[in-house]
């Protein structure tokens, strides 16, 4: 096939945006490995077995508290994208008797994971997204969200048990990092409100410590060119480290994982954690005085105009890298899981100016 026809086919509409960003991926790099895409199919399948697993210990844990005989139970699982893209490119470059070993590293990062994003809704007193389907009060559904996550903590902590101290090290490292960020989460909201009340020096600071903040240590995964990449640090914290860490414990238990691999995915996550959910949540950020880039870029901008247009170019400069070291690694899926970041995005929900708090 020819890549003019794919990026044809990739600009169809109603196409779904998995079919679009196959197509999309092919028509910028020249790459169609169906082959890869058999393995991304068995990857999810893996992985999804390994979350209804866990999913159905919780289960029990919510019908046994309740008093039910049976119970469903859902959470969002989007986060464990990476350890399926990762399995797949395993599955890819290891022999078959090798493939157990690596579904069994994914199964403690994935269940990692989603113990560490529990804790975070707990934190938060978030539990929307602990689903289950029987009517629930306040407190109930503060108590469904305690136990899935004291069950799954457990799970984790007994998976650690069968590894190297390093590998405990590794996560710890990441989860100390990110907890740090968090810390900051009231140092940003009192940036952002000084900046909303006309604070220039707020608005200096906000370019200084949270746009162009320096790393103490510098990531290794990072060339010198992404270095200069806006809002690199604080979203790095936020939530790349974690997946630094999550290719990092593979490593530990003797997998060998390229370099290009683990920046495409630290990239893509953070293109991801901009283009869609900052992007889709800018207008509640902005009422709840939440300080990310996409707001930052708001307070900063000199109008909405450049403000949104500056938004699309720091997206895309993190989706263009990580789909390059995809290419690189020779990891057709993380590609195609970045072109489908980003025709997934809808820009057009950014105003052109300003809304009022």
């Amino acid at each position: 096939m020819r890549k003019r026809a794919a990026g044809l086919i990739a600009d169809t509409e109603p196409l779904p945006t998995s079919v679009r960003a196959v197509f999309g991926y092919y028509a910028d790099t020249g790459v169609f490995d169906a082959g890869s895409l058999r393995l991304k199919l068995r990857a999810d399948d893996a992985v999804e077995e390994m979350i209804r697993e866990a999913f159905g210990e919780i289960e029990e844990a919510i019908a046994a508290e309740f008093g039910y005989g049976y119970v469903s139970f859902q959470y969002d699982t989007k986060l464990v994208m990476p350890a399926k893209l990762t399995l797949g490119y395993l599955y890819r470059i290891l022999d078959e008797p090798a493939h157990y070993e690596a579904e069994e590293v994914t199964r403690l990062a994935v269940e990692a994971l989603i113990d560490g994003d529990m804790r975070d809704a707990i934190n938060d007193a978030e539990y929307d997204d602990f689903v289950v389907d029987f009517e629930t009060t306040a407190d109930d559904r503060a108590r469904i969200a305690e136990l899935a996550q004291e069950l799954l903590q457990a799970r984790v902590e007994e998976q650690f048990s069968r590894y190297s101290a390093e590998v405990r090290e590794v996560y710890d490292w990441a989860v100390d990092i990110s907890e740090a960020h968090q810390d900051e989460d009231e140092q940003f909201r009192t940036l952002m409100s000084r900046a909303e009340d006309g604070d220039a020096d707020a608005l200096d600071e906000i370019e200084r410590t949270y746009k162009y903040a320096d790393f103490e240590a510098q990531p290794e995964v990072f060339t010198e060119d992404e270095l200069e990449l806006p809002y690199l640090k604080t979203q790095y914290d936020r939530v790349g480290v974690i997946y630094d860490a999550m290719i990092e414990m593979y490593r530990e238990t003797g997998f060998e994982i390229p370099d290009a691999f683990k920046r495409s995915i630290v990239l893509a996550i953070i293109g991801a954690q901009l283009w869609l959910d900052d992007l889709d949540d800018y207008e509640s950020d902005l009422r709840d005085g939440q300080l990310t880039p996409v707001t930052a870029e708001y307070l900063l901008a000199a109008s909405g105009t450049e403000a949104k247009s500056s938004v699309v170019e720091i997206s895309e400069s993190y989706l263009d890298r990580a789909s390059t070291e995809a290419t690189v690694a020779d990891s057709t899926l993380t590609g195609i899981a970045t072109e489908y970041i980003y025709r997934d995005g809808d820009p057009g929900k950014l105003p052109t100016r300003r809304p009022k708090t």
